[in-house]
């Protein structure tokens, strides 16, 4: 875990600091913490300016910007046109990364477990409720599984991370969309919940026989042991930044009102099938608009120097056409 501590390590320095200097504050979803706890840093030893994110999740996120408690708010579960319209606000995707399967099993390495959506439902419906069930050994007939019970673990609040491995079963699994369906909290069949993508990850990693669902930045730098995954494409693949891009090369960002694009099952022989976009939401006609004006220059920088950082946490940088779009966006929508 000291890769979690030194993250929000970096979050409280920039949100002790922004008394002094101009005061940015965020809150919502935790997928993409680590990447603007990363930039948030870069920022404030570049302006001196420092940002205050709360990675409290993207439902208690989206509340916030609703309630106007915070500058921007941060949703890895995008709102739909209409619910924009209604809470005059302004949604533009800002990163994009994957969703991973991650386990706790003795003699495992990360990869070497494959599971296809439709068992990866339904071990979260309590179908399969052992690690050597038949649909598990039929996927891995070279792996020795343990004769022990899965322990399940999920998010306990409201969570994007949770909208996309949800609507990634929806679509995978016909039994777990019509019982449970998609949603940033829904009914678990069976489960342990966690607060956070850091929860999950501090779980699973102290629990045999676990299984969770992380943002890869969660698992890599945690050390979990990730599964692969049977794509729509009945391919196996591991999650890579080339099989993400791959998985996010097929959105078309100009036709979506508000952006709204959910990037999960997406075809392709090399996609990887859980991917998603993290979205950032601001009010039209802002209450403080300085503070408006100073978040919008964190994302432009963000934007126009945070890439690489971005990509050496395994996050896939938005397309420069899309970025071009979401600065329009900006001129266009945020009255300053």
């Amino acid at each position: 875990m000291k890769f979690l501590k030194a993250i929000v390590a970096a979050g409280l320095v920039a949100a002790s600091t922004s008394a002094f200097a101009a005061d940015i504050t965020g809150a919502g979803a935790t997928f993409p913490f680590p990447v603007y706890s990363k930039w948030a840093d870069a920022y404030k030893k570049e302006t001196g300016n420092g940002l205050n994110y709360q990675s409290i999740g993207s439902g208690a996120g989206i509340k916030q910007i609703q309630a106007k408690t915070v500058t921007f708010g941060a949703t890895d579960a995008p709102l739909k046109a209409e619910q924009l319209e209604k809470d005059g606000l302004v949604q533009w995707p800002m990163v994009m990364g994957a969703i991973v399967p991650v386990v706790n099993l003795e003699g495992i390495a990360s990869g070497e477990l494959v599971l296809s959506g439709e068992v990866l439902g339904d071990i979260y419906l309590g179908k399969v409720t052992k690690w050597d069930d038949a649909a598990i050994a039929k996927l891995n007939p070279k792996l020795k599984l343990p004769s022990a019970a899965i322990t399940v673990v999920r998010r306990s609040d409201g969570s994007g991370t949770t909208f996309n491995f949800t609507d990634y079963l929806s679509k995978a699994s016909a039994d777990w969309k019509t019982k449970v369906g998609t949603g940033t909290a829904v009914e678990w069949p069976v489960g342990v919940g966690a607060k956070g993508n850091e929860g999950v990850a501090g779980n699973v990693g102290q629990t045999k026989n676990a299984i969770g669902y992380v943002e890869y930045a969660y698992a890599k730098q945690n050390k979990l042991t990730y599964a692969g995954m049977i794509n729509k494409a009945g391919k196996a693949v591991q999650p890579t930044v080339a099989a993400f891009q791959a998985a996010a090369s097929n959105a078309d960002w100009a036709k979506a009102p508000g952006y709204y694009v959910i990037l999960t099952d997406q075809p392709g022989e090399t996609s990887w099938p859980i991917t998603a976009a993290t979205f950032i939401l601001m009010h039209k006609t802002p209450t403080d608009k300085a503070a408006s004006a100073e978040a919008i220059k964190f994302f432009k920088w963000s934007f126009e120097k945070g890439a690489k950082m971005a990509e050496e946490l395994d996050y896939i940088p938005m397309p420069e056409p899309v970025v071009k779009l979401i600065e329009k966006t900006w001129s266009a929508d945020i009255k300053s």
